[in-house]
């Protein structure tokens, strides 16, 4: 398979808005930012006045545009807090999206260079992935690497990549018990490896630094598990671990590779770690039923489509997962709604 030509013109930024004051944000973040397209999403819970630096391409979404496209009763459910950010996947209409979190800033690589995460994302995007036989020089398709001996030949041309999913230094994406118990601990090893998940193989996705081809698989990045459990429990720190495998089970289906590693981000902030943990420990409970479901998950051949397969999916959680726990059930019922916005709003 030949690599892809990925132009500037068919790629989006989009930024969740949790913080009042982007200026800082966008200037650091101008040398890559600036020749693209950005979507902003303002956090529907943020009061302040939004400030974003001048020089930009951009559009930037409120919570009156949210009530205005999916309507005011459940814009605060589904866009709230960082999933705002899947406003802007919605709202996007290009082939390609990176995301990247407000709270993260232009790496350095080991040598000190300014690491281009927009342009890492692209090249992931546009080289092909390696689901199916690993290979342990990682990328194949690196400056400087290849196939190891015992690679399948049939196999070498690989198949196309639909997401691409960062990392961080500084602060690593831990969870809330990680971050209690390594209250200072900090991520300072930066790997210059890019690598193919296997097929069949779960990982956790962060939404905080990611690219994905919208196209291929824009419908299965989801909001979905950003619900209001029993009580006051709230499941919004594991929507974006929900969406990754639903992505990634969608991705293995259709014949797409996920891969991982660069590019970097530099993560400056990092919520309390208590209030954290009031938010996902139900979630991190649950997540030992989740992990073996998704890892069991198959669709069928009539699903041909993102959407077909989140359809189906849906099905599948509610039958497994939803006498496990009622947030499983509504989740399902979310995933079926989320296909009908996506095909309502972007016209698929």
């Amino acid at each position: 398979m030949s690599q892809v030509s990925i132009k500037d013109d068919e790629v989006d930024i989009v930024i969740g808005a949790l913080h009042s004051d982007l200026t800082s944000f966008m200037e650091d973040w101008r040398p890559v930012f600036s020749r693209f397209h950005l979507i902003i999403v303002k956090d529907p819970d943020l009061k302040e006045e939004l400030k974003t630096s001048d020089g930009f391409n951009l559009d930037v979404y409120t919570k009156s545009d949210i009530d205005r496209v999916v309507g005011s009763s459940s814009s605060t459910v589904l866009f709230s807090g960082y999933s705002c950010r899947y406003f802007g996947y919605l709202m996007s209409r290009k082939k390609y999206v990176i995301s990247v979190d407000d709270d993260c800033l232009p790496a350095r690589d080991n040598n000190g260079v300014l690491i281009d995460a927009v342009a890492q994302h692209i090249t992931n995007l546009a080289t092909p992935a390696t689901p199916f036989f690993f290979n342990t020089l990682y990328d194949p398709y690196r400056k400087g690497a290849d196939f190891v001996r015992g690679y399948p030949f049939s196999l070498r041309t690989g198949v196309t990549c639909a997401l691409s999913c960062g990392l961080w230094l500084n602060l690593a994406d831990y969870d809330a018990p990680t971050q209690a118990l390594k209250p200072g601990h900090r991520n300072s090893r930066y790997v210059d490896a890019v690598l193919t998940i296997p097929t069949r193989a779960m990982m956790p996705v962060s939404g905080i630094n990611i690219g994905f081809d919208r196209e291929s698989v824009g419908p299965a990045l989801l909001p979905v598990l950003r619900l209001a459990g029993e009580g006051k429990v709230r499941w919004e720190t594991v929507e974006d671990i929900w969406c990754g495998m639903c992505v990634k089970v969608v991705c293995d289906h259709m014949g797409l590779g996920v891969k991982t590693g660069l590019p970097y981000v530099w993560r400056k902030e990092r919520g309390d770690a208590v209030e954290s943990l009031k938010k996902e420990w139900e979630g991190v409970k649950l997540m030992e039923e989740v992990v073996p479901f998704f890892q069991s998950v198959s669709l069928s051949r009539e699903a041909v489509s993102a959407e077909d397969c989140v359809v189906e999916m849906a099905a599948v959680v509610k039958e497994r997962l939803g006498p496990l726990d009622p947030v499983f059930a509504r989740a399902a019922d979310a995933m079926v709604d989320w296909v009908n916005l996506w095909k309502t709003v972007a016209g698929t």
